[in-house]
């Protein structure tokens, strides 16, 4: 079987509801991201076989197999075939472990995984509304199996089933930010993004002409424990989280130029990391976000190593319960676990996420020097999806 290499990953930055980046077309942000990877890597774009992308909502602005009307929009070869998938929260996730399966099945020598949401132009949950009068998705059968809840109601039956405090919660949501505000100023993104113009709106939302480059993260907040304890929780007066101990409303693309070594040998690019395994689980439809506890235990014990094995975790912050009940779990160090901040300080552009993450943790072990990483995420409906990747 192949040997599946990273090349190289991009990503936005991510910008905040209705912030920076909510004038731009979804499939605008996407095909920035699609251009800059075959820039950077020098790539004959003609040469990818085929792009899987993530979106989750996947109408209006962000239907019509929307990996497909970015990469043209890019200007890119019409010969290059797209899919776009939607697995929930972990979409571009699994779009990366799609196309990592391309490779490794010898059906494409060359893939590129990515992600894109623009929550501000398509909020969450716009496909299945009931404005648009085609029903809802869930039918009165599955009501015989599952009751059906909110991820925030499932949020807080995980904090509440693993001993997780409103305290340590709060203190994971300061710790998120302080981490992302030192690794802006230290520059640890830079090198990771790629700018995007963004069109300047007057009051009435209409276009000036003036393009606005953006440039950074829009999520980070400067706070302390105190402000955090004085927020109100999400779901009831009783529950652990609060907005800053949650994902952010957000809007960012992210993409990763996949192939075969042989290939890689061929076209004379260097591998950046090697896909040791990908996986997607399913879990608790109820508790729900659960995923990384199962997606981890499932590599592990396919590739027969260690949680002390790894160098870095970059695992979702869609709540904090989700992270701190999967380390408990696990036995994973919180040290090694999103060192440059999460969802809860950079923002969660839902279909995007899962690349984001893959490109933080290539660059961060680039930055430290170290070997191997595992990246997971929940996703709604019960779903885990993960990832290994090994540094070159």
């Amino acid at each position: 079987m192949p040997e599946v290499v990273i090349i190289d990953a991009v990503r936005t930055p991510i910008g905040r509801k209705n912030g920076g980046l909510a004038s731009v077309h979804p499939a605008d942000l996407l095909a920035g991201v699609l251009r800059e990877l075959v820039s950077r890597t020098g790539i004959n774009p003609a040469q990818v076989d085929q792009i899987v992308g993530g979106c989750v909502s996947q109408v209006g602005q962000q239907s019509f197999n929307l990996t497909r009307t970015a990469w043209l929009s890019a200007g890119l070869p019409l010969s290059v075939a797209a899919t776009t998938i939607d697995t929930q929260c972990g979409s571009s996730q699994q779009a990366t472990s799609f196309a990592t399966a391309l490779v490794a099945g010898g059906i494409a020598d060359v893939a590129i995984a990515c992600g894109v949401e623009s929550m501000s132009r398509v909020p969450i949950g716009s496909n299945s509304s009931k404005k648009l009068g085609f029903g809802v998705p869930i039918p009165k059968s599955y009501f015989d199996s599952f009751e059906f809840i909110s991820q925030f109601e499932g949020a807080e039956r995980i904090a509440h089933n693993w001993g997780i405090s409103r305290q340590d919660c709060d203190e994971f949501g300061l710790r998120s930010q302080q981490r992302a505000a030192a690794a802006w100023e230290q520059g640890r993104f830079e090198s990771q993004i790629v700018s995007v113009q963004a069109p300047e709106l007057d009051a009435e939302g209409a276009p000036t002409g003036i393009n606005a480059t953006r440039t950074q993260d829009e999520g980070l907040r400067d706070t302390t424990l105190e402000k955090l304890a004085s927020l109100k929780p999400i779901d009831s007066d009783h529950g652990v989280h609060t907005a800053g101990s949650a994902s952010q409303i957000s809007d960012g693309a992210a993409a990763v130029l996949i192939m075969s070594a042989e290939k890689a040998a061929t076209l004379g690019l260097t591998p950046r990391a090697k896909v040791l395994d990908s996986c997607m689980v399913g879990v608790d439809p109820v508790l729900m976000l659960t995923g990384p506890i199962e997606a981890t235990r499932r590599m592990l014990a396919r590739t027969k190593m260690s949680i002390t094995d790894f160098d870095l975790f970059e695992i979702n912050e869609a709540f904090a319960s989700v992270v701190l009940a999967w380390a408990k779990e696990v036995g994973a160090d919180l040290d090694r676990t999103n060192p440059n901040g999460g969802a809860i300080a950079l923002g969660h552009p839902l279909g995007a996420t899962g690349a984001f993450l893959i490109t933080k943790a290539l660059n961060e072990l680039e930055r430290t020097d170290a070997t191997n990483a595992l990246i997971s995420m929940c996703c709604g409906g019960g779903l885990g999806t993960g990832t290994i990747i090994e540094r070159l």
